[in-house]
């Protein structure tokens, strides 16, 4: 039950409640609030004590009589679910949403009755005549009150008087859903690009710093071991990236050095690949490639937002944050379509647009959405086919709207603040939403199977291989028919020193021999009692020579001894 003091102190509502658990609290506070806002009277009502009212509550019981009975024009337009009209059986226009929930409270608080007044265009602000929109209605003073949560821009300050705060409006990016997470997909997506770029560079240059350096190490050291050439390094560092061995056997230790660096690397980094393409293909977070209102603008993509409303008014301020995307209107990226749902907006987002609205109404969109899915029998993992950036494209408070020589908003306002602090305006805007976050940006999906697109650069590392195989091969045709006549011009002008030197000197002995021409009777090494036998690095092999004079050493112990025998 309610009560008031009867002192000359302000009115003060005071409830009566017994000892019960702290989780009732909010219900009580709920209740108070409601209570002072429609329910009970004020102390003005006393005719005892009205010689003790102050100038001020004077002059609030006087406005309170003047609204009594009267009849008040209020402005509105469709903003789902903050407020919206609906027509009756009769014709008359009759209002919805949160913001005519208020006015109910205030109809009952003050007693008057009112009638709806609808903008010609659905705007807040703009258009050719003060009746196109909500602002020009109440600048015009054809209307007592605009019943919507409009922004208290600077631009509308000017023109009207805001009430009390109703909330804090938050406009969010909503945009199509993307297939692929911004992160990356498939090969590609463990490590980021500028990674895939030194790593290239690595690549390219390792194999000439070894080149270069043993080269250095041959002039500055003299012994047997000869500095390795470019096309041996090269092979030898793109062989040991995929994990591959190598024919060179250097001796030195600062080439071994070289070798046993690269070969670190390579462990180390096929280590952190590995593991962060087994994360990013089982735990990986879900990013977008448009998250803040700076990516709208250096990524150029296209974005919408309603005719009239706050966001197109705010991006022409010079001295507002966003100014910066006012260029993107010129070039026809920003558009601002005039609509009277904001399901007409959903074409143009799964083309690809960025919707911009307040986040209650994306909320509704999205949850909308889902149902009618839902009802169709579409799938779990395809009703969620739009997604929100994570973070606000802006935020401003936002308010009803009264004519500036209005003296409504000393009444309405001591309402709209009690109902604003007992959480009464938050709760009736999700009170059709679910508890849970629509549509989250991450689905949380168990299942990850690999797509055609995860596997999409094997088959871009095929496509270059044979690319690149068939450039050298043509290249080789190409250096051989051009340049093999000078070549033999050359050799028949060289004379002849002899064909048992000239069949050494033309003799390849750097391939391996076959393996049956080693022992037997047809072997090219001769292999008894004479043949010595020399242990090299703890392991035992053959000492022989070969037709071209060289020394060989061939394995005699297990395994590699299997293969020679």
């Amino acid at each position: 039950m309610c009560h008031l003091t009867t002192n000359h102190q302000p009115p003060v509502v005071y409830i009566h409640r017994p000892p019960m658990a702290t989780a009732m609290a909010g219900l009580d506070l709920i209740f108070s609030a409601v209570c002072n806002s429609s329910f009970c009277e004020s102390i003005y009502d006393n005719p005892v004590i009205d010689a003790q009212l102050t100038t001020t509550q004077n002059f609030i019981q006087t406005l309170t009589d003047s609204v009594n009975g009267k009849h008040l024009k209020i402005a509105t337009y469709n903003n789902r679910p903050l407020s919206w009209i609906e027509r009756d059986d009769n014709g008359t226009l009759v209002g919805r949403g949160v913001a005519f929930f208020i006015v109910s409270i205030l109809q009952r608080k003050f007693n008057f009755t009112y009638e709806i007044i609808l903008p010609a265009r659905n705007y807040e602000i703009g258009g050719k005549r003060p009746e196109d929109s909500l602002i020009g209605l109440v600048n015009s003073s054809k209307v007592d009150l605009a019943a919507a949560f409009l922004p208290s821009l600077e631009i509308y300050k000017k023109m009207v008087t805001f009430s009390s705060e109703l909330d804090e409006g938050v406009w969010m990016m909503m945009l199509k859903r993307p297939k692929e997470s911004a992160a990356g997909s498939g090969l590609l997506a463990p490590f980021d690009t500028y990674v895939w770029y030194l790593i290239l560079i690595a690549v390219l240059a390792y194999g000439p710093c070894i080149t270069f350096l043993t080269r250095l190490r041959s002039k500055l050291v003299t012994d047997k071991e000869q500095f390795i050439s470019i096309t041996p390094s090269i092979w030898f560092v793109y062989g040991s990236f995929i994990k591959q061995g190598t024919t060179l056997a250097p001796e030195a230790n600062t080439t071994r050095v070289l070798f046993a660096t690269w070969w670190i690397f390579i462990i180390l980094l096929s280590s952190f690949y590995t593991a962060n393409l087994t994360a990013f293909l089982t735990l990986s977070k879900f990013t977008l490639d448009i998250e803040t209102p700076e990516d709208l603008f250096k990524k150029n993509y296209r974005w919408v937002a309603a005719e009239g409303s706050a966001v197109q008014y705010i991006i022409r301020d010079p001295e507002d944050s966003l100014y910066y995307l006012s260029t993107m209107v010129s070039n026809g990226r920003a558009q601002f379509p005039n609509v009277q749902s904001n399901t007409d907006f959903l074409p143009l987002v799964k083309g690809g647009s960025v919707l911009v609205k307040e986040q209650i109404s994306i909320d509704h969109i999205m949850y909308n959405d889902y149902l009618q899915k839902t009802k169709e029998g579409i799938a779990e993992s395809d009703r969620c086919t739009y997604v929100v950036a994570p973070k606000a494209f802006m935020k401003q408070l936002r308010g009803f709207a009264y004519p500036n020589n209005s003296t409504l908003n000393v009444l309405f306002d001591k309402i709209i603040i009690r109902l604003n602090q007992a959480g009464i305006i938050k709760f009736l805007e999700h009170r059709d939403l679910p508890t849970t976050k629509i549509c989250p940006l991450d689905l949380q999906s168990k299942d990850r199977q690999l797509r055609n697109s995860d596997l999409m650069m094997t088959y871009i590392i095929m496509a270059i291989g044979l690319a690149t195989a068939i450039a050298v091969f043509i290249g080789e045709m190409f250096m051989k028919r051009s340049i093999l006549r000078k070549i033999n011009a050359e050799k028949k002008a060289t004379k002849s020193k002899g064909t048992k030197e000239a069949k050494f000197n033309d003799y390849n002995d750097s391939h391996p021999p076959p393996y049956e021409s080693l022992f037997g009777t047809n072997s090219r090494y001769k292999i008894n009692e004479k043949s010595k036998k020399k242990i090299v690095n703890g392991r035992e092999y053959w000492v022989v020579n070969t037709v071209s004079g060289d020394v060989r050493l061939i394995p005699v112990r297990s395994p590699s001894a299997f293969l020679y025998r």
